[in-house]
């Protein structure tokens, strides 16, 4: 690469963990090697510090090239943030906002920091040439809306940089975008190493089956706000809280408006000190309600689409996933709020609520990030297969019949696998379903007719199980699934029989 222009920033030191001087270095090496509008893929965890990684980047390549930088971020908040950053390592730079209307070569700064469509439309209007860059720096790059200007830097290296390669439109894989990915140190090793705190992780079953997802491919506004703003989720939640979170810091996560208000309205009312936040709240009232939740010791914040980016609270103590998702990226994001730690922080809270870690994984267990980033598809079906499943949970008023079983769910796929894998026949997985369903109307009955009434309750369960198991067990007829499902009820009644008559005998010789 050549030394086109002398815009060199003041040396100002900067301190770099061992990790973050090795990625920069791996990224370096890789762009010397590289020919103009190669494009990396950096892959960093929420919390690794990428906003100080790629100030370094843009420091060092106007130190050595002597080329102008471009940092491009999809929020006005990201853009004022990494412009202080910039500012932090002596490197003079502009925020092109939607006041700019023109740029003096006089200024001859070495960095910009602009939003997508702002810089969209100066290009268009002729303001801003991008022959003089010699280096893009994408923040959050899994969103999409950035391809647009890519190809408008005919001149420049690319560098995106995100927590999770995994596009926020299957259609567009970021491999489609990108032509190598850079992974960065795992959550769990910076864990281990002590740079973010660790996730003590509550999980509880609840049931979507009355969720739908959307044109995206997450669940809908209008179903969650049903189901999560419906009185028997809001009990849930502050019995899940004051197991868990009692006067602890708490952000609160939804996916609606209604449900949020409702939350905090739930919160109010308990006596505990909380607010509401969302993208509809007035920038003033938003500033006040962050120095609240600063400054408020046990403050509860519950709100919607608004803090999964650019917003760094290390106080707080525990995360409520107040919502289910089919987004990794949200899902990473959504946690990794109060993954900061402080000096008398090394561990934190998240409540699940929505079967997300269930569907991903724990927030800090290893990730194949290079097999996402080549088989996104692959990867989505996956999370819409574990969807699909969800989808088929026994309903709401179903669990009421039920009160004394903990589990009711029955994971037919994978017992079938266990099965496969240890060498039993796979008839071992369609008897541990009917011992478990006679298990379930026994715990709830008193007496054989009882449990026999409750056994008639569970056909579209046994349906769903049936259909699941000869899925495993590949091309099966149809007369043979209506005969499995006929034997499937025979035996679940003779066997409830048998334990309820032993039960009663039990109890009469007492």
């Amino acid at each position: 690469m050549n030394t086109t222009t002398n815009l060199l920033p003041k040396q100002t030191p900067t301190t770099l963990y061992e990790y973050q001087q090795r990625d920069i270095d791996t990224l370096f090496n890789k762009m010397e090697q590289a020919v103009c509008n190669y494009k990396l893929l950096y892959q960093l965890p929420t919390g690794g510090g990428k906003t100080v990684i790629f100030s370094e980047i843009a420091n060092r390549f106007i130190s050595k090239y002597g080329q102008k930088v471009m940092i491009l971020t999809h929020r006005a908040e990201l853009c004022n943030q990494t412009s202080s950053t910039l500012k932090s390592l002596g490197i003079r730079n502009k925020v092109i906002n939607s006041a700019v209307k023109k740029l003096s070569k006089r200024d001859n700064y070495g960095c910009y920091v602009a939003m997508v469509e702002t810089l969209n439309n100066r290009i268009n209007e002729g303001v801003f040439n991008t022959n003089e860059i010699g280096l893009v720096i994408i923040d959050e790059a899994h969103h999409n809306s950035f391809q647009k200007l890519l190809d408008k830097f005919d001149n420049a290296l690319i560098i995106g940089v995100t927590a999770t390669p995994y596009s926020s439109d299957i259609t567009s894989p970021m491999r489609d975008t990108y032509n190598e990915l850079v992974i960065g140190e795992s959550i769990s090793a910076l864990i281990s190493q002590g740079f973010l705190a660790k996730p003590t992780i509550w999980r509880y079953d609840v049931e979507l089956n009355t969720l739908h997802t959307g044109t995206h491919g997450d669940f809908t506004t209008s179903t969650s706000d049903e189901l999560y703003a419906s009185p028997a989720m809001l009990d849930l939640l502050l019995h899940a809280y004051e197991a868990h979170s009692k006067n602890k810091k708490t952000l609160i996560f939804n996916n609606g408006i209604f449900a949020s208000k409702a939350v905090c309205k739930m919160f109010n009312d308990a006596g505990y000190p909380v607010r509401h936040l969302d993208s509809e709240t007035p920038a003033a009232e938003r500033e006040e309600i962050l120095k609240w939740l600063k400054k408020t010791r046990g403050a509860i914040l519950t709100s919607v689409s608004i803090l999964t980016t650019g917003f760094d609270e290390p106080t707080i103590q525990t995360v409520i996933l107040h919502r289910a998702t089919t987004s990794l990226t949200l899902y990473h994001q959504m946690i990794g709020r109060g993954s900061r730690k402080l000096p008398n922080k090394k561990n934190f809270t998240v409540i699940d609520l929505g079967n997300n870690t269930e569907r991903f994984g724990a927030w800090n267990a290893t990730v194949d990030w290079q097999y996402v980033f080549d088989k996104p598809e692959e990867y989505c079906e996956s999370i819409h297969c574990q969807t699909s499943h969800e989808a088929h949970s026994m309903p709401s008023e179903m669990r009421s019949k039920f009160p004394n079983s903990l589990e009711l769910s029955f994971d037919i796929q994978t017992a079938y696998q266990e099965a496969m894998d240890s060498h039993q026949k796979a008839s071992t997985v369609i008897n541990a379903s009917i011992q478990q369903h006679v298990q379930m109307c026994a715990d709830n009955s008193e007496t054989i007719t009882e449990a026999l009434a409750l056994a008639g309750e569970l056909d579209k369960e046994i349906d769903w199980r049936v259909k699941q198991y000869g899925k495993c067990l590949g091309k099966v007829t149809k007369n043979y699934l209506e005969w499995l499902r006929d034997d499937y009820k025979s035996k679940l009644e003779v066997l409830i029989q048998k334990v309820m008559s032993k039960r009663m005998s039990l109890k009469v010789a007492v």
